[in-house]
């Protein structure tokens, strides 16, 4: 596997393309208090123009989307999706907050501490690299030999693509597992530039910290909003049925409990202090 890998970026790299695709495989630990990872693969385009780093599974719902010629499928996710100019620290931010996507810029400068520490990763050799971003002390190895400065989430700057990249307590772990040539660079206004349609609202970050504060308060308004007394057992909720509004009130404590322990973004010293 790691040889094919290995061979197919050697290709890749050498062809013109209008988007080079890199999958990254992320280990995550949702609630830092629990042992053990959940894994999400992201997709990493790096475009004549933009590099854009997103959930693989948006692409699977666009798909669906391009083929039915609408945006009935949806997918939504915690985790935030990025876009930014080549060579460039200045990211656009696109995240989801309850049902609504929301868009701000960063300027997100990362400082490398380059070693000359080095490893093998299936036939490549791999050096390695630390910084302090967001909160977290990173690891990361990357390789010279493909010269492309990038990686996953933010991290670049390096002097050749990141094939892994982890934090010192481990809470976040990204792994390349493939790549892949594409001949026209991903038409993504379904899921990033709109939601399924729907313009990102373009806020500021301190807009965004009241926003997720207002979905902490009353994550089921919405829910709480569309139900009618005729509705009884109609609705189901976190396996409850509803048979009336005062079963929302316990729910949204289970919710915001949720909230809490889940609570451990990439970006830790942006956690919200619920």
């Amino acid at each position: 596997m790691k040889r094919i890998l290995l061979l197919m970026l050697f290709i890749n790299v050498c062809v013109i393309a209008q988007t080079q695709r890199f999958i990254y495989e992320m280990q995550f630990k949702m609630d830092s208090a629990k042992e053990g990872h959940e894994k999400i693969n992201f997709a990493l385009d790096i475009n004549p123009k933009d590099v854009k780093f997103y959930e693989y599974d948006y692409l699977r719902a666009d798909s669906i989307n391009k083929v039915n010629g609408n945006y009935a499928h949806h997918y939504g996710s915690w985790f935030p999706s990025v876009k930014r100019d080549r060579n460039s620290f200045k990211n656009q931010n696109y995240e989801l907050v309850g049902h609504d996507m929301f868009s701000f810029p960063s300027e997100d400068k990362i400082i490398w501490n380059l070693t000359n520490e080095t490893k093998k990763f299936g036939e490549y050799t791999l050096q390695k690299a630390t910084t302090n971003f967001g909160g977290r002390i990173w690891t990361a190895w990357f390789n010279k030999e493909v010269n492309i400065s990038e990686g996953p989430y933010k991290f670049r700057g390096l002097p050749g693509l990141i094939f892994q990249l982890e934090d010192s307590k481990s809470n976040y772990i990204f792994t390349l597992v493939k790549n892949s040539n594409l001949k026209e660079t991903y038409n993504t206004v379904g899921f990033i530039e709109t939601f399924y349609g729907t313009k990102p609202l373009e806020i500021s970050e301190k807009i965004r910290i009241r926003k997720k504060q207002e979905f902490y308060d009353d994550p089921l308004r919405d829910m709480r909003n569309e139900y009618k007394d005729n509705m009884k057992g109609e609705m189901n909720v976190m396996g409850t049925k509803i048979t009336s509004k005062e079963q929302f009130n316990d729910l949204n404590k289970k919710v915001q409990e949720m909230l809490r322990k889940t609570n451990n973004p990439i970006e830790l010293n942006k956690a919200m202090k619920y």
